[in-house]
């Protein structure tokens, strides 16, 4: 099913009806409804998170379900892979850099799935002109880009700014801890080898000029010296190279 939106006001409701009938929902059928609908205008909340959704005139086109992903872009292989069992919802715009989808999965696990199966497929089979990525919860598509670079500019604008917030314990508070031990002893360990590595070397490097400028401040100092003998006249070996 799929249901369209554009600027909300009483003038425009009649031509969100005729842009429903325009994706090709069939008659009698119930509009659309998303799980999560904002108390401002009754829109659905992940229809706000389309770049520029209130910027400009648009057009959006809400999602949930098969039939309606492929009234809104049919012939893309890629989409065969996106579940919306479990109450999976998308939303769709055009833009100049392409056009836009963005699935949500009401879970980590089902967006982490689809991107594993997405990614799959499109590294087996490219399809021209598609970009993907994964974007929080959200797998976000552009189709029809004229050049990667437009298309992951665009990409860039959507945001996840979803949190979750347990009302109890959180379950993962553990999890989180021992990750964030682990992360942490691991960069404390890499610092203190990098330093105790860095000391050493910067200790031979000086080591090796304090050296080399003793070795000729001394010669220096010995080409000064006048040269003499204490052999008393007698003939000695000119070892040290002090004597005439």
């Amino acid at each position: 099913m799929i249901q369209v939106f554009g600027k909300f006001s009483f003038p425009a409701l009649f031509l969100c009806i005729l842009q429903m009938a325009a994706f090709g929902q069939p008659s009698g059928s119930t509009p659309a409804r998303s799980q999560e609908i904002s108390d401002d205008d009754g829109l659905p909340v992940l229809v706000k998170h389309l770049p520029d959704w209130e910027k400009e005139r648009r057009e959006f086109a809400f999602i949930n379900g098969k039939e309606g992903l492929k009234t809104a872009f049919d012939g893309k292989k890629v989409l065969h892979l996106i579940d919306f069992a479990g109450g999976t919802e998308a939303v769709a715009a055009s833009y100049p850099a392409g056009r836009l989808l963005i699935v949500e999965f009401t879970s980590p696990q089902g967006s982490a799935d689809a991107d594993a199966r997405i990614t799959g497929h499109l590294a087996a089979e490219p399809e021209a002109g598609t970009v993907y990525r994964r974007v929080g919860n959200y797998n976000v598509f552009v189709f029809d880009a004229p050049s990667p670079e437009t298309a992951a500019a665009l990409i860039d604008q959507v945001s996840y700014g979803k949190t979750v917030q347990w009302l109890g314990e959180d379950p993962y508070l553990l999890k989180r801890l021992e990750r964030y031990f682990v992360t942490t002893t691991r960069d404390i360990f890499i610092s203190t080898v990098m330093w105790i590595v860095g000391g050493i070397g910067i200790s031979i490097v000086c080591g090796i000029i304090a050296g080399i400028v003793f070795y000729r401040i001394r010669e220096q100092k010995r080409a000064q010296w006048a040269r003499f003998s204490d052999a008393g006249g007698l003939v000695r070996l000119n070892l040290d190279e002090l004597s005439e």
